[in-house]
């Protein structure tokens, strides 16, 4: 057993005084592609990874919920009919899941609860989502509640946008909650239906190059994204009422009335309508694993979030250009919001030690920065552990 379960069951027998009746693990994601697509209703391609949170839990007779971070050596006991927000920011993610449980009608006690992970924490591989899968899972199980999955990642995400007050998109939980292992799922962000497609893992391997820096620009430049992503659509409903969003573009139109637009409108739309495409024939990569075919798309994402998008920065590029002169590496390219964070890089498996060593020394000669990487291996969503007293 994992070191860290057998010292989170530890503390939980320690604290509670018995066995937990369940165990859960709850993974991060990655987003192989499609970047700031969510939000305009595109194509996402996320898969939950083997960094996790674990769960030992067990159910009361009252509506106590006693609670234990594990990583943070802090504890907060509360109620289910008291979900009040205090010092302790953590507990948000928890409280707001059992207060969306409860919104939909469902009855439940407390709990006693220890978790705790190895997801790194500003990687930009959704910790919070994992927490928030992980508990929602759990009670679900330990009280034979019988909430559908989809239903559960669609909960995850209102207790973030309502309880803890993020107004993050649902691709984070779903891939947590969704994933498989060896395979990616496609997202539909309009209309949430998936499809899984293959990734083989014998192979290639995903290696994450966190550049350590979270530049301040991020979130303000998030929401002026999002706008001008809509300013893009309001122009072109004039010429089609039809269009909802960026996803009912076709880059054939969008050309047709660039003359319309500012440039750097025009910029931002022209990259998410190809991201969107691009998506969807990286798929068909995968389906003849045409792993090449793919990274050569991963690096295209990449120009489009440096040149057009601009949300990417100089420890993202430097990376990346970095990744681009080792013919091992079939693609890269930042992941997530941007101005921070890893990038994701594709691999050769037995290139990899040698790709870190290199990447880690240019990165500290080049800007004096300490790049901290994490092979990832792509695994099945939040699921059981193993379970001692199976009582519900």
């Amino acid at each position: 057993m994992d070191p860290l379960v057998t010292a989170i069951i530890e503390t939980f027998r320690a604290s509670f005084g018995a066995e937990p009746a369940l165990l859960v693990r709850s993974p991060g994601r990655i987003n192989l592609i499609g970047e700031h697509t969510d939000y305009n209703m595109g194509f996402v391609l996320p898969a939950a990874i083997d960094r996790e949170m674990f769960f030992a839990i067990s159910p009361r007779t009252d509506k106590v919920c006693r609670t234990i971070a594990y990583n943070l050596n802090r504890e907060e006991t509360f109620a289910t009919d008291q979900l009040e927000k205090t010092e302790e920011k953590w507990t948000y993610y928890l409280k707001g899941v059992i207060d969306q449980i409860q919104k939909l009608g469902y009855e439940f006690h407390g709990f006693d609860l220890v978790f705790g992970g190895n997801i790194p924490v500003g990687a930009g591989v959704s910790s919070s989502a994992a927490l928030e899968a992980g508990l929602a899972f759990a009670i679900n199980e330990l009280y034979q509640l019988g909430i559908p999955k989809m239903a559960l990642v669609q909960l995850c995400q209102r207790a973030e946008n309502q309880f803890v007050g993020l107004n993050c998109g649902i691709m984070d939980m779903f891939a947590s909650l969704m994933g498989d292992t060896d395979a990616v799922i496609r997202l539909d962000c309009r209309s949430l239906e998936y499809e899984y497609f293959p990734f083989t893992q014998e192979q290639h391997v995903l290696v994450l190059c966190d550049t350590g820096v979270k530049h301040s620009l991020g979130t303000s430049e998030y929401n002026t994204r999002r706008a001008e992503c809509e300013r893009g659509v309001a122009i072109l409903q004039a010429h089609k009422p039809s269009i909802q969003s960026l996803r009912d573009v076709s880059i054939e139109f969008l050309q047709e009335h660039q003359a319309e637009f500012d440039p750097v409108t025009y910029k931002r739309c022209k990259y998410i309508v190809e991201e969107i495409n691009r998506v969807v024939e990286a798929c068909k990569d995968l389906q003849k694993d045409d792993l090449e075919a793919f990274g050569k798309k991963m690096y295209q994402t990449h120009e489009g979030l440096q040149h057009d998008y601009e949300v990417s920065c100089e420890e993202l590029d430097f990376l990346v250009d970095q990744a681009r002169l080792n013919p091992a590496v079939l693609g890269a390219r930042m992941m997530g919001g941007g101005f921070g964070g890893c990038t994701i890089n594709l691999i050769e498996k037995g290139a990899a030690d040698a790709f870190i060593e290199t990447m880690t020394r240019a990165y500290k000669e080049s800007l004096n920065l300490d790049l901290v990487t994490h092979k990832v291996v792509i695994k099945k969503g939040t699921s059981r552990l193993e379970s001692s007293n199976e009582r519900v």
